[in-house]
């Protein structure tokens, strides 16, 4: 046996190599510059060891691997940043051969002369399925666990290390297309059938299957290496292909808007790639992706959603020295949908959960509700019949507080009102063990407001959820004034147990996320009083890269709520503090027409049984004169959607709410879908520039009102030529160290 610090190499009696990768402290391995380099030695070793007839490659780990590494991804944005300071004519070479790093020495293994068969035993994403396509057979095992993808699209890359080349070269450029422009998951019989693995078996029998492949004669050459290769339906000069790629860039324009560089980058991959041989696709593959990895987008959204996302979901803002808290029991309070939902998440975390309501008949209606959910993940075949059980005996219905006496968090969701609000944490603080932490679900009310009422504010905190739970992966963790490290530990790790992405914040009306989620649907009710035509608003959000129109979404958080928030505001502030004719409208809709939003079927949008799809209400009409679509301008409404957000993002920043770029960004992103190509609200206006953004800000200011006025803070930021990241550094003690 040879080891390696991240691989073994053992050959058996019919000098078949086991090639075992397994990095050492890492749950999973992923690739690094050392284990590149490592890699490159295996396959010298294996061509220059003449008793080896073949390789099967496997992870030593119960996932196979994740792909690209957190350090890998952020050397090469360094590496350009050097390059380009450094030696400016030569960094775009330097980086398109850092780029064909991975490709060519998977190309290497290909062409070694010897079969490679990947013995798929778990999570194989990325670069990790890349360098399974460069081997000469694939096997998978049969399980959950196996799970196979190209994801890279949804970080603002592509598949750069020969996935472009490879899957259309395997199956028909339809699927292919499909599963890279959107990074679906496969699972093994779906990748079996699309001809992308060859073999699927039982676990225990899969570095065997993967063995006998070679001992019945598996060439040691690709398909594509053979002369006479045709790529599967024909390639690119054919009557199908001639139907099929006009559609294919129609529906990538339809579903992008053109906003994402890497997903157009694919298709041109795949058709230029598929009219010349192999070693000329893989440079045309690495051309494209050098290309992408300068845009702004991919460099935002890599560092939103791949890097922040990772560095925030490990506990980047937990405060050290607090020993981690392992949950044996959390308490809801409040069986409504809300809290109903949050018991679910638990108890599918593996946590005993007792939900508390008025009486036994309501907490037990709460607990339905997660039988309706097991129910139909069950039927969908997400979990089995025997796991569904399990999850729901973990739940347990209760009308007693003093159920709630070993645990070790409680979750209070009860009625957005502060009188019941104190009520319940008077009850909870009676039985609640000392040290315990008792959070708040509430969406509007201030944390240090609901902690007056509490004895220990030091383990008060606030935990917002978002609806749906069980769909939603973000999490505001609340700041009270007098809150705790201790509190603060516990609510991340609680969290981080119920696997969603955490941001904190500091205490403040509508925290961060309803903040910006408001300033959106008020830009709305703005150009509504202009006489735009609601389908416009709607579809040039769409064009921006919102995921839906702000009245959609305004239908979705229900109209009634934006009554409460602005007659809050109102009570709260006094009458300045909203437009007087966002409250006149809303109380039209609302109490003359009962239209309060998807809840009760009728809002900005009607909802007709299914299967028939909603439409904007006709009689919006009626309430507003809309003017023709011709007499405005779509960009201008695309940046008046987005700059409104932005701004109010950092104003956040400015007041101290939010004090960590990255949080914002990934709030952004993951609580209401803010145009993920740019990476968030804040790399928004980092992507263009403080000086460009107030200038925008500036022009908006002008024709559409003061709320678009830039803050000081952006005016001094534009002056000095800073960055939300450079000023709010995220990473100040790696920089000291550095």
């Amino acid at each position: 046996m040879t080891t390696y610090t991240n691989f073994t190499v053992e050959t058996d009696a019919d000098g078949i190599a086991l090639v075992t990768w397994n990095m050492p402290d890492k749950s999973m391995n992923v690739f690094t510059a050392e284990v590149l380099t490592e890699l490159d030695a295996v396959t010298d070793q294996i061509v220059a060891d003449a008793a080896v007839k073949g390789v099967v490659f496997t992870s030593g780990k119960s996932t196979f691997s994740g792909g690209a590494d957190l350090s890998m991804i952020k050397g090469m944005f360094s590496f350009q940043q050097e390059q380009k300071a450094l030696d400016p004519d030569n960094a775009a070479k330097k980086l398109f051969d850092l780029a064909g790093k991975m490709t060519w020495l998977f190309r290497k293994i290909e062409t070694c002369g010897k079969p490679w068969v990947s013995a798929i035993n778990g999570t194989c994403m990325g670069g990790a399925f890349e360098l399974s396509l460069a081997c000469h057979g694939r096997v998978a095992a049969n399980g959950k666990s196996v799970k196979i993808a190209l994801p890279e699209v949804k970080v603002g890359i592509f598949p750069g290390a020969g996935g472009t080349q490879r899957v259309p070269r395997l199956t028909n450029a339809q699927d292919a297309l499909q599963m890279m422009t959107t990074g679906q998951t496969l699972i093994p019989q779906r990748a079996k059938a699309m001809g992308l693995v060859h073999e699927v078996v039982e676990p225990d029998q899969l570095v065997e299957a993967a063995k006998t492949m070679i001992k019945n004669g598996l060439k040691p050459v690709a398909p594509w290496d053979e002369k006479g290769f045709k790529a599967p339906g024909g390639g690119i000069w054919t009557p199908a292909a001639a139907q099929m790629w006009p559609a294919a860039t129609a529906i990538l324009r339809r579903e992008t808007q053109g906003n994402y560089p890497g997903a157009l980058a694919i298709l041109k991959c795949v058709y230029e790639g598929l009219q010349v041989p192999i070693d000329t696709g893989l440079r045309i593959e690495q051309r494209y992706f050098t290309q992408i990895l300068q845009t702004t987008e991919a460099f935002s959204m890599i560092r939103s959603l791949f890097i922040s996302m990772q560095e925030l979901g490990k506990g980047a803002r937990r405060p050290a020295g607090v020993p981690k808290t392992t949950f044996e029991h959390v308490g809801v309070v409040g069986a409504g949908f809300m809290g109903a939902s949050i018991a679910y998440v638990t108890a599918a975390a593996g946590i005993r959960v007792t939900l508390i309501d008025r009486d036994l008949e309501a907490a037990g209606k709460g607990k339905a509700h997660s039988e309706g959910l097991v129910k139909d993940s069950v039927g969908k075949g997400r979990m089995t019949k025997e796991e569904g059980e399990a999850l729901l005996a973990r739940i347990t219905p209760s009308a007693d507080y003093a159920d709630l006496k070993d645990a070790n968090l409680v979750v209070e969701a009860v009625f957005e009102d502060r009188q019941v609000k104190k009520d319940v944490i008077e009850k909870v603080e009676a039985v609640l063990p000392e040290g315990a932490i008792f959070a708040s679900n509430t969406s509007t009310l201030p944390i240090t407001g609901l902690a007056g009422n509490s004895k220990r504010p030091v383990d008060f905190i606030g935990i917002h959820f978002f609806s749906p739970v069980e769909k939603m992966m973000l999490t505001e963790v609340i700041l009270g004034k007098d809150t705790g490290d201790k509190a603060i530990a516990v609510a991340l790790d609680y969290v981080a147990a119920i696997k969603k992405t955490p941001i904190v914040v500091n205490d403040t009306r509508g925290f961060y996320v309803n903040r910006c989620v408001f300033r959106y649907i008020h830009e709305a009710y703005d150009m509504l009083l202009e006489g735009v035509p609601p389908v416009l608003i709607e579809n040039a959000a769409k064009m921006a890269g919102m995921p839906v129109g702000p009245l959609s979404l305004n239908d979705e958080v229900a109209i009634d709520l934006s009554q409460k928030i602005l007659k809050a505001t109102v009570a709260d502030l006094g009458e300045q503090a909203v437009d007087p004719r966002h409250l006149t409208m809303i109380n039209k809709l609302v109490d003359e027409l009962d239209r309060r939003g998807r809840k009760n079927g009728k809002g900005f949008y009607e909802y007709p049984a299914k299967p028939a799809k909603k439409f904007l209400w006709p009689g919006l009409k009626d309430m507003f004169e809309q003017k023709p679509a011709e007499e405005f301008d779509v960009e201008t409404i695309k940046q008046r959607l987005l700059v409104t957000i932005a701004l109010e993002a950092a104003r956040t920043m400015e007041e101290g709410i939010v004090t960590d770029p990255r949080e914002a960004d990934v709030g952004s992103i993951l609580g209401f879908g803010f145009a993920p190509y740019t990476g968030g609200t804040l790399s928004y206006i980092d992507g263009m520039g403080a000086k460009a953004f107030v200038a925008l800000c500036e022009k908006l200011a002008a024709s559409y009102g003061a709320h678009f006025q830039p803050t000081p803070l952006l005016k001094e930021m534009a002056a000095k030529g800073e960055t939300f990241y450079g000023r709010f550094n995220p990473y100040p003690a790696a920089d000291k160290a550095a």
